[in-house]
């Protein structure tokens, strides 16, 4: 069934797959909804979960524009010194077409956000988003803590038209070529990633230059993973004088 798709159909089904996938249907629901064959669903579902959604389509014939682009180190100090900077407004975190922009306006190469794609991967700055439907079903205390606090806002904020978002922070561990850093990451609608690198822990400000952006769209739900915001005075009452913004910090033992 799957191999009478013309190329440009079978991506579409594909990128559709991982949407229903994401949205917690199985893989026969899925394969019901998109005509696809369940391999071809696990493989669109492997590809994202390892390369986001510009992994998802198959690849054509020929090197895409861009995608053949070599950084150099000119390049890589670029990226990181945009990673610690805030991007453009309106967006709260760099995404791979930002970044991609970004090499091209300050170089003379014009890498793919595929390739900042593949850049970050090598650099250990994509982390998987939370699969909540999974979670959701576990008999457990993360189970139990989506269930009761965290579906209850996300419907809510869905409701009222709002963006539910995915977040955390981190620390990015320290290689031969670079030096320990500190992440902090988005994961957005289907789960696209956005994210910032700090060399040292993020402060209150970091945290409310990006919060404030997100909330500029209207209400908004941030799952955030890393953080301890009741210590921060300055962001709670950010969140009282912002009650558009539903901030749900992970509990530490629920995941």
């Amino acid at each position: 069934m799957t191999k009478d798709f013309s190329p440009d159909v079978l991506n579409e089904r594909r990128l559709e797959a991982v949407r229903l996938r994401l949205d917690g249907h199985t893989v026969a629901e899925v394969a019901k909804r998109t005509g696809l064959s369940a391999p071809t669903i696990s493989a669109a579902w492997k590809a994202f979960r390892e390369g986001g959604w510009e992994a998802v389509p198959i690849r054509q014939r020929g090197r895409p524009k861009g995608e053949g682009t070599q950084l150099g180190t000119g390049e890589h100090q670029l990226l990181w010194q945009c990673l610690a900077d805030q991007p453009p407004a309106p967006l709260a975190a760099w995404n791979t077409r930002a970044l991609a922009k970004a090499v091209a306006q300050a170089t003379d190469k014009a890498p793919s956000p595929r390739t900042i794609d593949h850049w970050l991967d090598d650099q250990g700055l994509k982390p998987t988003p939370l699969a909540l439907e999974g979670v959701e079903r576990k008999r457990s205390t993360a189970g139990r803590w989506v269930r009761q606090q965290v579906m209850p806002i996300v419907e809510q904020i869905n409701k009222g038209g709002g963006s539910n978002w995915q977040g955390g922070v981190r620390v990015v561990t320290q290689t031969d070529t670079t030096s320990r850093r500190y992440q902090l990451y988005l994961h957005g609608k289907r789960g696209a990633l956005f994210t910032r690198c700090l060399a040292s822990p993020p402060n209150a400000d970091d945290y409310l230059a990006m919060f404030e952006r997100l909330a500029a769209d209207g209400p908004a739900a941030l799952i955030f993973h890393g953080a301890f915001f009741q210590a921060s005075p300055e962001i709670r009452r950010w969140l009282e004088q912002n009650p558009q913004m539903q901030l749900m910090a992970v509990p530490a033992d629920a995941l």
